[in-house]
C-alpha cells in the first residue's frame, strides 16, 4: 500500500508541476533590479498568434510592465510536446513586489510574487545563509564531547576535532572532501564554505555592514579556520573526514577516508584535490584580516605555510591513483596564491604560476579543460567554476603581461564553452549543461552522468549552477568586462541569473531549493543531534532521469526508499556557491 501511496503522490506532483498547463515558472525570492530578470512559461502545444505578458504590482495590482513572450522552445528529454516561453524583464528597473501575469485562451495565470531590488538576492537571502551555517556548527554538548577526543580509525590515538559544520541535512560527518577514491569527483566542502565567507566579507564589506551581518559572517569564518587548523596535524597534513557510520552514537566517530559505499581506510591524509589546497587558501586568506578565533592569525598563517610545504613533498601519494590531475591544479593554484598574496614570497608565486599554466595546458580544442592527461573532459557535480574562479583570484595579484594573457585567454575559452554548450540546443530555462566521457565517447549532456567513476554517487548540481554563475561573473569582469549591469556581457548576465533563478524555483518541477523561502520547498529532513534542515540551506535539486547511465532525462522525488537525499537533502557547498554568486552580483563593477 506505501508503494501504491508513493507513486500516486508521485504522480499527481509530477502533474502539478510539469504538466500542468499553462505554468509560469519563476524565480521565488527575487531579482536584482540591474540585473537580467526573465521568467518562463510552458504549455500544451505552441501558442497559434504572439502573446503579451504583463508584470503585475502586487500592492496596486497594476501592470507595469509589458512585453511579447519569445519562442517557443522545447525540451523533449524532458517534457514531450510541450512548448516553453520566455517572459524577459530585464529592462524593468523599479524596486517593488511582482508577479508575471499571462493570459491564454482568456484564462489568465499568475506567478508566485517575488521582489526587484538593488541587490535583491544578497540582501534577502546572506543572513539566512549564515543562520544556515551556524546552525550547522558540530557544538552540541555531545558532539563536542566526542569530537574532543576524536580516534583515528585503528588507533588508539586521538585527536581535538571540535568544531566545523555538518555536512547535509542528513548527515553529521564532517568533511575537507569526499570521493577521493574517484580522483576526478572531489567536491571541496568544508575549506571552500571558509574560503566563500571570507572572499564574500572582502568583496561587498559596505554592503554586509549596511545589513548588520558582516560581523556575524566574519565569526563564522574564524568558526571554520578554527575548525581546520585543529584539523592540521602534528604531521603538517589535513584529516580529511570525521565519519559518523550514520550512527547515533558521537562516540562512534573516527578520522578516516573513504571508498565506495561509505567503507572506511585509514588513507585520512588531504591531497591538495581533496581539500589540502583549499583549506592553505582560506587560511591564508583569513590570516590577512589579523583578526584572531581561537587560534591567532599568525597561527593561521603559520599552519597553512607548513601544510602546502608538506603537500610539495607528498601530495601524489595522498592521492589516490598517485598522478595529479586538473582538480590538484586549481587546488593547488589557489593555495599557492593565496599565500603569494599573504606573503609576497617567491616560492608562492613560482607555485602559483606553474599551476595556472598547468590548467592553460589543460584547456582543450574544444574549449573545455581535460581533467586528466588524456581524453576525459572536465566537469564536476559542484565546483565546475572553480578552475576559472582560482584563474582569476590569481590574477589579482599576478602583474606579468605575458602570464596575464595567457590565464586571461583561458578564462575567455572557457566562459565561451560554458555558453556555447548550454545554447547550442534548446534549452528555454537556460541550465548549464556540460560535455563528459560516456562508453568512449564525448557527449554533451544537462545533468552529470550517473554511471562514473564512484560506482554510485550522483545527486542534484545546485552547487555547480553557483559555481559557474559565480565563473561567468568573476571571470566575466576580466575578460568580457561592460560598465553596465554586472560588468559583464548580457550573455554572461543572462547565464548566471538562470543558474540562480533554476536553484530559486525557475525550473520544471517550481520547487525553491532554498529552504524557507519562495512558494515550495523539498519536506524537511532531520539529522542527529538535532541537527536537520534549516532556513538559508540549499538542496541538492533535480538530476537525470534515475536509471539513465547517461544522465539523460529529469527526476526529482521526495521519497524513494531512503534514496530522496539525491534531491531534497542540504550540503552546505551549495550555499557555499549560491553566496560566491549572489556576492558577485551585488560587488560594484567599475560605474
Amino acid at each position: 500500500m506505501k508503494k501504491i501511496a508513493a507513486l500516486i503522490i508521485s504522480f499527481f506532483m509530477l502533474s502539478a508541476t510539469c504538466f500542468a498547463q499553462p505554468t509560469i515558472y519563476a524565480n521565488q525570492i527575487g531579482f536584482d533590479l540591474k540585473g537580467p530578470k526573465i521568467a518562463v512559461v510552458s504549455v500544451d502545444k505552441a501558442l497559434a498568434r504572439k502573446t503579451v505578458f504583463r508584470l503585475i504590482n502586487t500592492a496596486s495590482n497594476e501592470a507595469e510592465f509589458t512585453g511579447v513572450l519569445s519562442g517557443p522552445q522545447t525540451i523533449d528529454e524532458w517534457t514531450p510536446g510541450k512548448s516553453y516561453y520566455s517572459a524577459d524583464f530585464s529592462a524593468f528597473k523599479k524596486s517593488g513586489k511582482y508577479s508575471v501575469s499571462v493570459t491564454i485562451d482568456n484564462k489568465t495565470y499568475t506567478s508566485y510574487p517575488f521582489t526587484i531590488e538593488e541587490n535583491a538576492l544578497a540582501k534577502l537571502t546572506i543572513s539566512s545563509i549564515i543562520h544556515y551555517y551556524n546552525k550547522q556548527r558540530a557544538n552540541t554538548p555531545a558532539e563536542l564531547e566526542a569530537d574532543a577526543h576524536m580516534h583515528m580509525i585503528g588507533s588508539d590515538k586521538t585527536v581535538d576535532m571540535r568544531g566545523g559544520w555538518c555536512d547535509a541535512s542528513g548527515d553529521v560527518s564532517k568533511y575537507f572532501s569526499h570521493l577521493a577514491y574517484a580522483n576526478f569527483m572531489s567536491p571541496q566542502q568544508t575549506p571552500l564554505v571558509v574560503w566563500s565567507m571570507v572572499s564574500a566579507s572582502e568583496a561587498i564589506p559596505g554592503l554586509l555592514a549596511k545589513w548588520n551581518i558582516k560581523d556575524s559572517l566574519d565569526n563564522e569564518a574564524l568558526y571554520g579556520a578554527d575548525y581546520m587548523m585543529r584539523a592540521l596535524s602534528k604531521d603538517d597534513y589535513f584529516y580529511m573526514i570525521i565519519f559518523s557510520y550514520f550512527n547515533k552514537d558521537p562516540n562512534a566517530r573516527r578520522i578516516v577516508g573513504l571508498h565506495a559505499n561509505s567503507v572506511t581506510t585509514d588513507e585520512y591524509q588531504c591531497a591538495f584535490r581533496e581539500g589540502g589546497g583549499m583549506a592553505i587558501a582560506a587560511l591564508a586568506r583569513i590570516s590577512q584580516w589579523k583578526k584572531n578565533g581561537e587560534f591567532t592569525s599568525q597561527q593561521y598563517l603559520d599552519g597553512a605555510k607548513r601544510a602546502f610545504a608538506h603537500l610539495l613533498k607528498y601530495n601524489t601519494k595522498y592521492d589516490d591513483d598517485g598522478k595529479e590531475n586538473i582538480i590538484d591544479d586549481y587546488c593547488a593554484l589557489m593555495a599557492a596564491t593565496e599565500l603569494w598574496i599573504a606573503t609576497d614570497d617567491p616560492l608562492y608565486r613560482d607555485e602559483a604560476r606553474k599551476r595556472a599554466q598547468n590548467l592553460d595546458k589543460r584547456m582543450g580544442p574544444d574549449g573545455y579543460f581535460i581533467a586528466n592527461d588524456a581524453n576525459r573532459p572536465y566537469w564536476h557535480a559542484s565546483d565546475a567554476g572553480l578552475p576559472v574562479v582560482a584563474l582569476s583570484r590569481y590574477l589579482t595579484k599576478e602583474k606579468n603581461p605575458g602570464r596575464r594573457e595567457a590565464a586571461l585567454s583561458t578564462i575567455k575559452k572557457a566562459l565561451n564553452y560554458n555558453l556555447a554548450v548550454t545554447n547550442n540546443t534548446s534549452n528555454p530555462f537556460g541550465y548549464a549543461r556540460q560535455s563528459f566521457l560516456y562508453k568512449g565517447a564525448v557527449k554533451d549532456g544537462f545533468f552529470i552522468p550517473h554511471d562514473n567513476e564512484t560506482g554510485w554517487w550522483w545527486q542534484g548540481e545546485d552547487a555547480r549552477l553557483g559555481s559557474l554563475a559565480t565563473a561567468a561573473l568573476v571571470g566575466g569582469k576580466l575578460v568580457y568586462p561592460e560598465k553596465r549591469g554586472w560588468g559583464v556581457k548580457p550573455e554572461l548576465s543572462a547565464f548566471a541569473s538562470q543558474q540562480v533563478s533554476w536553484i530559486l524555483g525557475c525550473n520544471p518541477y517550481s520547487m525553491c531549493f532554498m529552504y524557507g523561502f519562495g512558494k515550495s520547498n523539498v519536506p524537511y529532513m532531520h539529522s542527529n543531534f538535532g541537527h536537520g534542515s534549516e532556513r538559508g540551506g540549499v538542496s541538492n535539486g533535480i538530476t537525470g532521469k534515475e536509471g539513465n547511465g547517461d544522465g539523460s532525462g529529469i527526476d526529482f522525488k521526495t521519497e524513494d526508499k531512503g534514496n530522496e537525499w539525491r534531491w531534497t537533502e542540504e550540503w552546505i557547498p551549495h550555499a557555499a556557491w549560491f553566496l560566491q554568486a549572489v556576492t558577485a552580483m551585488a560587488e560594484k563593477s567599475g560605474e
